[in-house]
């Protein structure tokens, strides 16, 4: 049955094979959002590194604002991309090297305070820094330096130890956006191997496969957001919200996290086609689908203001009912659009967190 509502759906959309049509969806995902999704984290990620050097060398209120304000760039783009936890970004544990989180014991931001405090020489060198704890060399550990206690320091003369620090996690994270965007780019690489399944295919033996790890794009990362990212901070009533559990809450950069997160998933949607495969009984899928992603959109805004402060404003800033959405989408992707194409999900790598 699954083989035959592809079939159909391919065939009335494409007029060619649903092989074709598959691999067609698959390129144009590939082509239209993921490379140049981490080619843009590789941009930003080497942005906030020149932003960081010029910081340490000359000191001053105005470059630590400007590597500030970058790094909440550098957030957006790879909350866009993170969206895709496949391929690349899973080798030599640059997914939680880039991003640890949610360190529920601390034990991260233990590591980052004492390599501050001891002014620790090895996690100043990139080199030695990328062989350290997955808390100390990522978006999380960059974060604190910036925007955590004692960050005033950056912008005088002094001990610059907590720059060097600083520059290190930057050209650190610059190097792994750098290897995952050279790996998509690659020709003989993920890219080549997930558009073209079939048999002798290491990884994607049939078109359903291959289909399906796009499907699972979108069901793990609407997961990922309400269950880890949005719940973890965001309780059933105001009295139950614990914002300093939020995501990127040093930098006011949550509720851009959390946005960034929807936002990848709609330009992924949109660049594959994925909705063209859909058999025209089924086209009102896709219209909630849209529907709700740009419904989304004018619900949380793209707000850079503490997160304490966004859920002391009117409605909570609009994380409750955001949160609604994404339910609303997870069963139009997990079970609507799923029984459409008669594809169902794979193993997620949240499960038993």
């Amino acid at each position: 049955m699954r083989s035959l509502l592809l079939a159909v759906a391919a065939v009335a959309t494409f007029g060619i094979s649903p092989a074709l049509a598959a691999n067609a969806t698959v390129q144009k995902a590939i082509d239209g959002f993921v490379r140049p999704a981490y080619a843009a984290f590789h941009t930003a990620a080497a942005k906030e590194t020149g932003d960081v050097q010029a910081l340490c060398a000359e000191p001053s209120q105005e470059r630590l604002a400007a590597a500030q304000k970058n790094f909440v760039a550098l957030v957006s783009t790879w909350s866009q991309v993170e969206i895709v936890r496949f391929g690349p970004v899973t080798e030599e544990n640059r997914l939680d090297r880039i991003l640890f989180w949610p360190d529920r014991k601390s034990i991260g931001l233990k590591q980052v305070q004492a390599a501050l405090a001891g002014k620790d020489a090895t996690a100043s060198d990139p080199a030695l820094l990328s062989g350290k704890s997955v808390a100390m060399q990522g978006l999380g550990a960059l974060e604190f330096v910036l925007f955590g206690t004692g960050y005033e320091m950056l912008a005088e003369e002094g001990d610059p130890y907590r720059c060097a620090y600083g520059l290190a996690i930057a050209r650190n994270l610059d190097g792994m956006a750098k290897a995952i965007a050279d790996g998509w780019q690659a020709s003989d690489g993920i890219a080549k191997i997930w558009a073209n399944p079939g048999p002798d295919n290491p990884l994607y033996r049939s078109d359903d496969e291959a289909l399906t790890e796009l499907f699972d794009v979108f069901v793990h990362g609407l997961e990922m957001l309400r269950d880890v990212r949005l719940n973890g901070f965001l309780g059933n009533t105001p009295d139950d919200d614990k914002p300093k559990q939020a995501i990127f809450w040093r930098s006011g950069a949550t509720v851009i996290s959390l946005g960034g997160n929807l936002d990848g998933m709609k330009k992924l949607f949109d660049a594959s086609e994925l909705a063209s495969l859909l058999p025209s009984e089924s086209a009102w899928v896709a219209d909630s689908i849209n529907f709700e992603f740009n419904t989304s959109d004018r619900m949380i805004g793209h707000a850079t203001t503490a997160i304490a402060e966004v859920l002391a404003g009117e409605q909570r800033g609009g994380l409750p009912a955001f949160r609604l959405i994404t339910s609303h989408l997870s069963e139009l992707f997990g079970v609507n659009l799923a029984a459409a194409l008669g594809l169902s999900a794979g193993f997620s790598s949240l499960d038993g967190d």
